[in-house]
């Protein structure tokens, strides 16, 4: 997800490249982004900034606020996930603004959704700063931190729900006849269609579908049979028991 942020904000020309330093502690990683990236200037040593992005696993957050509070980071973006701001503000000390967001692996082709969350010294500013910075690769959203799990729910893990019908039109389509190569472009284009007239329309998902389903017709008894298997019902489950999860790794 941060090679994905990076690439957006050189794509969009967000600042100057030699502003932007990577910090990354496996040799081998800084390696790779030296030769995709180099513009950037990739080390392993922080330096003082202006503002910096946390994008490390969450068992390496507490070390990478230590090491950017020694530095004196104006401002920081967590994209850390399960990191409360709470924990976060504490090793970055006091006064330090601090923003935490929950953006979606759609960011790595630039159609990211991401959600932002303000902590207790960000302001304005720094919401917009954050969101100049996510914005570069995708639709941002404010949101109250305790939000923050549900937008994991829907947006975070939303990427898979969507692969995984993606994986079932395709197998529909093969039962049905279809050479595999066939169904898969044809499934493709079907939920990338889809997902353009809901983004441009501005028409709501309902009235959408309603207008595809002819009384008696064809997608009137595919959706009969979606009804009567819980499909709707299991994505709203879907997504509030990986709300749910979310909430648990946040209390570990």
């Amino acid at each position: 997800m941060g090679e994905a942020l990076l690439a957006g904000l050189l794509a969009a020309q967000w600042g100057p490249a030699d502003q932007l330093l990577v910090v990354e502690p496996v040799e081998a990683r800084r390696k790779e982004l030296a030769a995709t990236f180099v513009e950037v200037d990739v080390t392993s040593a922080p330096m003082q900034c202006e503002g910096a992005v946390i994008a490390v696993k969450p068992n390496d957050v507490e070390d990478a606020c230590r090491s950017l509070a020694e530095v004196g980071a104006g401002r920081v973006l967590s994209i850390a996930a399960g990191v409360p701001l709470a924990k976060l503000e504490g090793w970055l000390g006091d006064d330090v603004p601090v923003v935490r967001a929950m953006p979606n692996t759609a960011a790595l082709v630039g159609a990211g959704a991401s959600a932002i969350a303000a902590g207790t010294w960000a302001g304005d500013d720094d919401l917009t700063w954050a969101e100049s910075i996510l914005g570069a690769v995708g639709i941002v959203q404010r949101v109250g931190e305790s939000l923050l799990d549900a937008v994991t729910g829907l947006s975070g893990s939303g990427p898979a729900y969507v692969f995984l019908v993606g994986e079932a039109l395709t197998e529909g389509g093969v039962l049905a006849g279809l050479p595999r190569p066939t169904a898969e472009a044809l499934t493709i284009q079907t939920l990338l269609g889809a997902a353009r007239m809901l983004a441009e329309t501005g028409t709501p998902a309902e009235q959408l579908r309603a207008a595809v389903t002819s009384p008696g017709g064809t997608t009137a008894a595919g959706l009969r049979e979606l009804e009567q298997r819980g499909a709707r019902s299991a994505f709203i489950e879907a997504v509030a028991a990986a709300a749910e999860r979310s909430r648990e790794l946040g209390r570990d």
